[in-house]
């Protein structure tokens, strides 16, 4: 079974693609990571874990659902994390995870997608975005064949610069600058909800038709990235900045 978690569709598109290859059932874990769902799953396939890189580390929100979530059936387990540079040692952390549920960890495999974190980096164009998403589709197939062929994921060299990025960096990382506090709307809000609806932690509300963000962020960036009207922006950097969400994942 192949679950995922996505906030602009990044690991949705991924997900979709390795399912149709391996002919396997796909779960989008939003609804049950907003719902507090922690019920157990079964499956007699390989688990896969389609999702995206935060911080060079799976989404704490991923990471808490999938520790507090039992897991039964097929002992295996692939993870696949989009990103749009490198995954730094989230490997480590992954194995540390899994071996902890009795899981057999079969290796992460890393996925380059166009970037989608806007409060921070620059947001491709439509047409570089297209061009990544195409050059990406290889890779995702070639993950496709070592889970149907049963194999684990070959292993990539680790730096020095990985192990920081995925411990010391990641830790620092969240308390400083995963918070809400930029967020805001502009005039050309049309209230239509789609930001609260799209919130996997349902961290936004209207307020008068505006939303407003409480504290329980993790910059999934779905609230700025699907915004239909692009009303709302994080600080002053994401001004003139292009939207991202991936062509063939929901609206």
């Amino acid at each position: 079974m192949i679950l995922y978690f996505s906030g602009t569709g990044n690991s949705e598109y991924t997900a979709k693609r390795i399912g149709e290859e391996i002919n396997d059932e796909i779960m989008n874990l939003g609804e049950k990571i907003r719902s507090r769902d922690f019920s157990g799953i079964h499956s007699d396939t390989p688990w896969v874990v389609a999702a995206p890189t935060y911080a060079w580390r799976i989404p704490r929100i991923l990471q808490e659902w999938l520790e507090k979530t039992e897991l039964t059936g097929n002992k295996n387990i692939y993870f696949v994390m989009t990103c749009g540079g490198n995954i730094g040692n989230a490997g480590r952390y992954l194995k540390k995870l899994t071996d902890a549920k009795g899981l057999s960890y079969q290796g992460c495999a890393q996925i380059i997608m166009p970037e989608n974190y806007i409060a921070m980096f620059t947001t491709p164009t439509r047409e570089e975005a297209a061009g990544i998403i195409r050059r990406s589709q290889s890779a995702i197939d070639k993950a496709a064949r070592q889970i149907k062929l049963n194999r684990p994921f070959p292993q990539v060299p680790v730096t020095r610069k990985d192990k920081i990025n995925s411990g010391i960096v990641n830790d620092i990382f969240y308390p400083m600058f995963v918070h809400a506090k930029k967020f805001r709307a502009t005039g050309a809000c049309i209230s239509c909800g789609k930001c609260a609806n799209n919130c996997p932690l349902n961290n936004i509300r209207l307020k008068n038709g505006f939303p407003v963000w409480g504290r329980s962020c993790t910059h999934c960036m779905a609230c700025i990235n699907r915004c239909p009207s692009q009303a709302i922006e994080y600080g002053k950097h994401t001004q003139n900045l292009p939207r991202y969400t991936c062509p063939q994942s929901r609206g």
